[in-house]
């Protein structure tokens, strides 16, 4: 039963496991971007340096590369058709700025080359924003009036969010894939690589763990649409 004496305990069911595992990977991408923050690249490569050789040796001298306030707030942009580094990556020459603005670099790739996984996930944006909006209002609205068919509306639009997170893994996963690559070619040392890999590998377990929250939001929705229709 979702609700006793008044408390929700789907939510210790569902959802705090991944909450907390969420908080622990934000951490943990944190603490590593960090450590590796104080750890010099070779040649004095800046992240700046390291996107743009990627984006040049993809062809890509029309996509800009400009500096964003914030801490790691990097990402690349399609529509401005722009790769925006955070202060601690764009001019820092160090392995954790040249991971990140590596892995942003290979987002721009993915795009130019039409990566099916990047399309599928901008194509399900639009319907991710309005399923996670209404899904835990039209849920709370069936059970409140006794109306199972809203609350299952709610259900089915939240399972958008789960699968744009689904999707997210991938792309995510490839835009890593092809930075390190990228580092490889580069001529950098095998250590700088594994530097940059545990720089990428932490960030890619925010990824998990947005899928976790995900899954365990969807759930509770279900868990909460199901007792609508018992009562």
């Amino acid at each position: 039963m979702p609700f006793y004496y008044g408390f929700d305990y789907t939510y210790i069911i569902y959802v705090l496991p991944a909450l907390l595992f969420a908080l622990w990977a934000q951490f943990n991408v944190k603490s590593t971007f960090n450590k590796f923050s104080r750890v010099a690249s070779e040649r004095g490569m800046t992240g700046y340096d390291a996107a743009r050789l990627i984006l040049d040796r993809n062809g890509l001298r029309d996509v800009k590369i400009e500096m964003t306030a914030g801490n790691l707030t990097d990402h690349y942009d399609p529509k401005a058709n722009v790769i925006r580094l955070s202060e601690s990556v764009h001019s820092v020459a160090s392995v954790a700025a040249v991971g990140v603005a590596a892995h942003e670099a290979g987002h721009a790739v993915q795009h130019a080359e039409g990566y099916f996984p990047i399309k599928i996930r901008t194509a399900i944006i639009p319907i991710t924003n309005i399923g996670s909006n209404l899904a835990f209002p039209l849920v709370l609205l069936g059970l409140l009036f006794s109306a199972p068919f809203l609350a299952g509306i709610g259900v089915i639009l939240f399972g958008a969010a789960v699968l744009f997170q689904l999707v997210t893994l991938p792309v995510e996963f490839n835009a890593s894939s092809r930075a390190i690559e990228a580092l490889e070619m580069s001529g950098i040392s095998d250590e700088a690589v594994r530097d940059a890999k545990k720089v990428l590998r932490a960030a890619a377990l925010t990824y998990v763990a947005a899928l976790a929250t995900a899954i365990g939001n969807f759930l509770r929705l279900l868990a909460i649409a199901n007792r609508s229709r018992r009562n």
